[in-house]
């Protein structure tokens, strides 16, 4: 176990929750851009970038594009699954976790006709199961997934199912929110149709905007899906985003150029880069927690590289692990109710190895006082 008694610099929180992350210097001075008219040509032209850059994160060339919401994650989510669907068709929704759920909330509450699998969490989802199912139900036209389930920190199946599902002629929409831009993932490799990704997770930016993209033609065929909402109407800010030139309603535009500059150095590092530097600071705290007993909820083949679920240690409540972080300056997550006991450290975002080795120190600390005042 590492001696050090590093602490974060003054005033600055560690942030190993799921998002948001600790960004750059570079992405937080972009947010400090002039103001601006969200009508005039700047505005628009920065629209344009940011819609061309989160199409090649995501692995596009000119056949895709991508659509911008203004809020987190969960708006183009929403925005995506309430939109895509057909109302002749049927989405089957793959669920082993907390966000898979948050799939089936969304149709459910759309009155989108569905079907839920669910695989329980810490599950595996059973590819050979998605695929008797497609052949059973001619009727399913869509298929929802979580890539990355962080509620257990599990990584699903993303290139296998998609081609189960595009080997059966249906349409593949995935919840990338935190996976993007760390994990392998390719619109075309991978028979994504609907690639859902936002600013503030594996990106590296700061919240307030996210994503849709897709094939050109895909979002051209939503003219004839019947609209069920009016702000995350995805046809709508398709059109008016891609024909206009103009948002369909205000957008963030200091969190859109923070975005802009997040994105320029997601391209630059690299999905492969990223991952390997974020497989680096995982495996430094796997390591770490594992000396210390910790237990962790899934095996290692089954955790994605940015996010690792482990057991509070016994003696001790979260509220007080969480806590005693907090004043070190390490901030970590819960889970859902579902796994109580469990807790999330995160590294995505701009933390090194020091980072890590002061969190682990700043754990021994907590544990132990709690340890003595058990004794």
């Amino acid at each position: 176990m590492s001696a050090t008694t590093a602490t974060p610099a003054a005033g600055r929180l560690v942030l190993l929750n799921p998002g948001p992350v600790n960004v750059h210097e570079d992405v937080r001075a972009a947010m400090t851009s002039p103001d601006q008219c969200h009508r005039e040509p700047e505005a628009a032209a920065l629209m344009t970038r940011v819609r061309e850059k989160a199409t090649r994160v995501s692995g596009g060339d000119d056949a895709f594009t991508s659509v911008l919401l203004a809020g987190s994650g969960t708006a183009a989510l929403e925005a995506a699954f309430s939109s895509i669907v057909p109302a002749d068709g049927r989405i089957l929704i793959l669920d082993n976790g907390n966000y898979g759920e948050r799939l089936w909330r969304i149709v459910d509450v759309h009155g989108i006709p569905h079907r839920r699998m669910e695989f329980g969490w810490c599950n595996p989802i059973d590819v050979d199961a998605v695929d008797r199912a497609l052949a059973e139900d001619p009727g399913i036209t869509h298929v929802g997934l979580v890539h990355h389930e962080t509620s257990t920190g599990m990584l699903n199946p993303l290139r296998e199912i998609g081609a189960v599902v595009a080997g059966h002629g249906r349409q593949f929409a995935v919840d990338a929110i935190s996976s993007l831009g760390s994990e392998q993932l390719d619109l075309r490799t991978d028979h994504i149709d609907w690639c859902v990704g936002t600013a503030n997770k594996c990106l590296e930016g700061l919240p307030g905007v996210s994503f849709v993209t897709a094939p050109r033609h895909r979002l051209e065929e939503l003219k004839d899906v019947p609209t069920r909402t009016f702000y995350l109407d995805l046809y709508g800010h398709f059109i008016s985003q891609d024909r206009r030139n103009a948002p369909l309603f205000t957008p963030a535009l200091q969190v859109m150029t923070a975005l802009e500059e997040a994105l320029d150095r997601s391209l630059r590092e690299g999905v492969e880069g990223r991952g390997a530097r974020y497989t680096a600071l995982a495996e430094q705290i796997r390591t770490g927690l594992a000396e210390r007993g910790i237990r962790f909820l899934l095996p290692a083949g089954q955790r994605a590289n940015s996010v690792t679920n482990v057991y509070v240690p016994e003696g001790m409540t979260y509220d007080e692990l969480h806590d005693g972080l907090k004043t070190e300056g390490y901030v970590v997550y819960s889970t859902q109710e579902q796994l109580e006991g469990v807790f999330r450290v995160a590294n995505m975002g701009q933390l090194d190895g020091d980072d890590v080795a002061g969190f682990l120190a700043a754990f021994d600390r907590v544990v132990a006082k709690y340890a003595d005042r058990a004794g």
